[in-house]
């Protein structure tokens, strides 16, 4: 699948007799985030992707959250994109139409190792920059979480952290990409990676599944493989161990019970299960960390273990949720690197830059990072002139969050265009009219998952058992 420019058999090189400037290899949100960038300036951009829609990867599995970066580690690389992430994200999804809700979260202390560990976490947070958490007691506690289980001691309140919808967040970088003139090629795998030094300078020529392209500047986006297309460039700095995150999503009827974001106190083991609720109206519980072989970059299917494990842990949390239906379970794997920050690093000789090691803070951190790169490669010599910035063409998201105005209650839409009344999916209540513009939009979705992400067609209790017919039959109408 291409989106802009074409991708023959072979013989490609950018099109025009001319490579590329730039090629982002990944689509999901940083690699989105990053190619959204360069589109500012008078570049010639392709981002190339193994998978037949962007976000594809981690970038569709995640707890779905804007983090403020309050608990990062103070000094890093990756508390610092996260913190200008936070801004940069928030402003752009208020302008775009991504939901966001501002929920504010609570770091709940169990025992009294935990509790004496809030005033540190605090502190931790106050050198982040992040001055407004505040200690509670135990009585405030459940006055603001009454649903809370027994036992817990007191809290640290961390305002500013919201849930955010992260399938509309990659899709509005790469529309906005697109229309600013990227071009996007799909189901297309790198396999090799050659160099041409004749000429003005080192040109890369890109093998891939679908034919060759050639590009001055390369960007390594590639999430979970990104080692493996660090190799193909002749560099071993690090190793990606996929660390699967096993989650359940409960029924809407469960969103009742939890007001904030609820944060375990992290030990040495790591930061622990959450609960949580969705923008999409629904609560979370997760995640698992576990650390699997590097070759197991695909095991994203979940385990009874895994599974019994979140629910022991969510009914101490939460007791009434566990009594709630499971709507969904699924398991994302975050490229962890050994390393605690992001693995960002210029190869100036060889013209390209290796965004790895993002971890789930990714999504929040995504604009900024996308900053970062781009100031990376001007310092590799690629012409980024201030002066040639150009406005990127605005895009408006169809609207996905549960707490905001949606079309079948839109009497006015529904008046102009009877479409936006004719619900199909009855869980989700997505109608006819949302599920016909994600099918005729600039990036379309060319499965069942990916009009999931567009919509929430088949995300609701029944997992398309009522509508699952319909919803797969006007697909199949929009591919004819």
């Amino acid at each position: 699948m291409t989106r802009r420019g074409s991708l023959p058999a072979a013989g490609v090189d950018g099109g025009g007799g001319e490579p590329y400037d730039v090629v982002v290899v990944g689509a999901g949100v940083v690699g989105a985030a990053i190619a959204r960038e360069l589109a500012r300036h008078p570049l010639r951009i392709a981002v190339l992707d193994a998978a037949e829609d962007v976000g594809e990867g981690s970038s569709k599995a995640n707890t779905a959250i804007l983090h403020t970066g309050f608990d990062a580690v103070p000094g890093t690389l990756e508390a610092r994109l996260v913190r200008e992430g936070h801004r940069l994200l928030t402003a752009y999804a208020a302008e775009t139409g991504i939901p966001v809700e501002p929920v504010g979260a609570l770091l709940v202390a169990w025992d009294g190792t935990q509790l004496a560990a809030l005033p540190a976490l605090a502190a931790k947070a106050e050198a982040n920059g992040h001055r407004t958490t505040r200690l509670i007691d135990a009585d405030e506690l459940y006055t603001r979480e009454p649903h809370l289980g027994p036992g817990a001691l007191g809290a640290l309140e961390v305002p500013g952290e919201s849930l955010i919808c992260p399938w509309t967040t990659v899709l509005a970088y790469a529309v906005q990409a697109v229309r600013a003139g990227v071009d996007l090629h799909l189901n297309c795998r790198l396999e090799g990676v050659t160099e041409d030094v004749s000429g003005t300078g080192t040109v890369h020529e890109l093998l891939s599944s679908r034919g060759r392209l050639r590009t001055r500047y390369l960007v390594n986006a590639a999430g979970l493989y990104t080692d493996e297309v660090d190799r193909l460039l002749g560099y071993r700095d690090f190793t990606v161990t996929p660390r699967r995150g096993q989650l359940l999503v409960f029924d809407a009827f469960a969103r009742s019970l939890v007001r904030h974001i609820l944060l375990p106190v992290p030990t040495a083991l790591g930061k622990g299960v959450l609960v949580a609720p969705t923008v999409h109206g629904k609560v979370l519980l997760g995640p698992t960390a576990e650390d699997l072989d590097p070759s197991e970059k695909t095991a994203t299917g979940s385990t009874q273990e895994g599974t019994a494990r979140l629910r022991e842990q969510g009914a101490r949390i939460l007791p009434e949720l566990v009594a709630e239906e499971v709507t969904a379970v699924y398991a994302g794997l975050r490229a962890a690197t050994g390393q605690e920050d992001y693995r960002i690093t210029a190869h100036p000789g060889r013209r390209c830059v290796t965004v790895g090691g993002i971890r789930s803070t990714g999504l929040t951190a995504s604009l900024a990072i996308a900053r970062h790169v781009a100031g990376l490669l001007a310092d590799t010599g690629l012409d980024l002139d201030p002066g040639a910035v150009r406005p990127l063409p605005p895009v408006r998201m169809p609207n996905l969050g549960e707490a905001f105005p949606r079309p079948y209650a839109d009497a006015r839409l529904i008046a102009a265009d009877p479409a936006y009344g004719t619900v199909v999916c009855h869980c989700e209540r997505v109608t006819l009219g949302e599920i016909r513009d994600a099918l005729a939009s600039e990036l379309p979705p060319v499965s069942p998952g990916g009009l999931l992400r567009r919509t929430r067609a088949l995300a609701g209790r029944c997992q398309g058992f009522a509508c699952g017919a319909a919803v797969r039959a006007l697909l199949e109408g929009a591919a004819r």
